[in-house]
């Protein structure tokens, strides 16, 4: 990982995406949707803070863990002055996180379980299928056919 020079306080993209280990475009991207921010030289070139680099960290943290953007940027949203989330912030932003965590894993745990079961069925059955329809519960509110929502 290429070091910077504690008196370099501003980062080009290109640093910034060796340090962080993320894209250019994927850093492109982050600012775009207001997860992170740079200003413009005389030249029009982005120039990161150095705090960006934990900004990123953040951000790719969330995302492995599988938080959507739009909630990591909420969250972001929340720090005083957009500062640098710490190790605190972290702390109380994912523990926020786990309920919708667990319930990812509980759905699954339940796909994994009953995989085998709708290959080796092949029905697709919406009535039958223990994947896509659990215990019938569309059966019993609706009728024709319909896009499944994810939380029924």
């Amino acid at each position: 990982m290429p070091q910077i020079p504690v008196q370099v306080h501003e980062l080009t993209v290109g640093q910034l995406s060796a340090r962080s280990g993320a894209a250019v475009s994927a850093l492109h991207f982050y600012e775009s949707k207001g997860l992170i921010s740079s200003r413009r030289t005389p030249g029009n070139q982005r120039r990161y803070g150095r705090d960006t680099l934990r900004r990123v960290a953040f951000v790719r943290a969330a995302q492995r863990v599988g938080i959507p953007l739009a909630t990591i940027r909420e969250a972001l949203a929340e720090l005083p002055e957009e500062r640098t989330p710490t190790r605190e912030d972290w702390a109380r932003l994912s523990e926020r996180w786990r309920s919708e965590l667990d319930e990812r894993i509980r759905q699954l745990n339940r796909l994994r379980d009953h995989l085998t079961d709708c290959i080796g069925c092949g029905c697709l059955s919406l009535e039958n299928c223990v994947l896509s329809n659990p215990g019938d519960v569309f059966g019993e509110r609706l009728t024709g056919s319909r896009l499944l929502a994810e939380h029924p």
